[in-house]
């Protein structure tokens, strides 16, 4: 006894009539007959108790009458609950820096356009310092960005990976003094090239002033990238995320100073709002990230 079976059953059990009823079922009236028979067998009971004028139900009908109107009913809600989580169209805005679009985005992006191909994607690129204020604002849809160490408010975080805070100096040696004090880097002394804003400043920040120190700051740049460009043209020492380092067409002429202060690493991953996650197209795409992060 299969579906298309018991939808023929319940059509004849709701029209009362088998000639009304195999026109309904797109049947021939021997075809339908021969498919109650065949139900009947298989139960070992008449379904129908049929006369000259009338067709009823037998008890067993009654049963199965039923039983078929619940097995249909849980069939057709998880054929439509199936399709639903499917079915995942609409648009999703990214934000992320060039370092991250090209490292950490790739492969999720490539697997959430092979399963959800209906999406519009919209990638926007800028300063990694400002993604959570993207989300934040509405104007994103999700963002790659490193966790703050404050409060969260109603910004969900996914961490993806852990990325060290580095120092870096010039290659070429003689191009500007990386002083030390005993067998570390001096920062009250080494001329420093520090972002203007973001995590990886308020985090040297701290430490200097746990230590007590004044830096010699000379410069301040917006980007993790015009930091390496400007530590490569000898301006002095800088603090940049070994990610970027490793992306930068300029990592073969700058040195990690491997006596530098040991800053806590960076926890980089996906934020969204709580409400952007009610949205199919953002909950695919970060139920997809968790998974791919379960398996890594």
């Amino acid at each position: 006894m299969d579906l298309r079976e018991l939808e023929i059953f319940l059509t004849v059990a709701e029209l009362k009539h088998f000639g009304r009823a195999s026109q309904a079922c797109n049947l021939s009236p021997s075809a339908l007959t021969r498919t109650i028979q065949r139900m009947e067998e298989e139960l070992e009971q008449p379904l129908f108790l049929r006369d000259n004028r009338t067709v009823t139900l037998s008890p067993a009908g009654e049963r199965l009458k039923a039983y078929a109107r619940l097995c249909l009913t849980e069939w057709q809600g998880l054929r439509s609950s199936m399709k639903n989580e499917q079915t995942v169209a609409g648009s999703l805005s990214i934000y992320a820096s060039i370092t991250a679009v090209y490292s950490l985005l790739p492969e999720l992006l490539e697997a959430y356009r092979e399963k959800y191909p209906e999406v519009q994607l919209e990638l926007r690129t800028g300063a990694a310092e400002q993604a959570v204020a993207q989300v934040q604002s509405g104007e994103i849809d999700l963002a790659v960005a490193a966790f703050p160490d404050g409060p969260r408010s109603n910004i969900q975080f996914l961490p993806i990976v852990t990325i060290p805070l580095i120092f870096i100096g010039p290659r070429q040696s003689g191009v500007v003094e990386v002083p030390v004090k005993g067998e570390l880097l001096d920062l009250s002394r080494a001329p420093l090239v520090l972002p203007q804003t973001g995590l990886s400043r308020r985090r040297l920040d701290q430490w200097l002033k746990e230590h007590r120190i004044t830096p010699n700051i000379t410069s301040e740049v917006s980007g993790n990238e015009a930091i390496i460009a400007m530590v490569r043209l000898g301006c002095g020492v800088g603090i940049v995320p070994q990610l970027v380092l490793e992306r930068s067409p300029f990592r073969d002429e700058v040195v990690v100073l491997d006596n530098a202060p040991v800053l806590k690493p960076y926890e980089v991953g996906l934020c969204t709002s709580k409400r952007n996650l009610q949205r199919p197209s953002v909950k695919a795409f970060w139920q997809l990230a968790e998974e791919r992060s379960a398996m890594a």
